[in-house]
């Protein structure tokens, strides 16, 4: 069985948040909340909260018996979000772009078969 959580809208770029996942992509929940837990990224506690999340949500689904050590994180990815388009100002009175990205996180847990 397996279940998803879905953040979406998070104000950090995708580039970022794709540094933390590629560390616990494939790995049980136990090892990645661990590694989540002490990275010293500012997205890795967004990364944390979807995969708490996606556990809640198996655990509803009907595997409320299933041990975090027997639960794997099947998928996860980000994919880009909406930008915020901002001026800032420049010289000789001209003005430049700044794109405040956001980007959407998917994360699918299941249990092992």
């Amino acid at each position: 069985m397996e279940a998803r959580a879905i953040a979406k809208y998070v104000r950090s770029s995708p580039r970022k948040m794709r540094l933390v996942i590629d560390m616990v992509r494939g790995k049980s929940v136990a090892e990645a909340l661990t590694i989540l837990r002490f990275s010293p990224k500012t997205a890795s506690k967004v990364a944390e909260m979807t995969v708490r999340s996606a556990i809640s949500n198996l655990q509803n689904n009907g595997e409320s018996y299933a041990n975090p050590e027997d639960i794997v994180i099947k998928e996860i990815y980000v994919n880009q979000g909406a930008a915020l388009k901002r001026i800032s100002p420049a010289p000789m009175g001209r003005a430049y772009r700044i794109k405040k990205r956001s980007h959407h996180l998917t994360v699918v847990v299941s249990t092992k078969a």
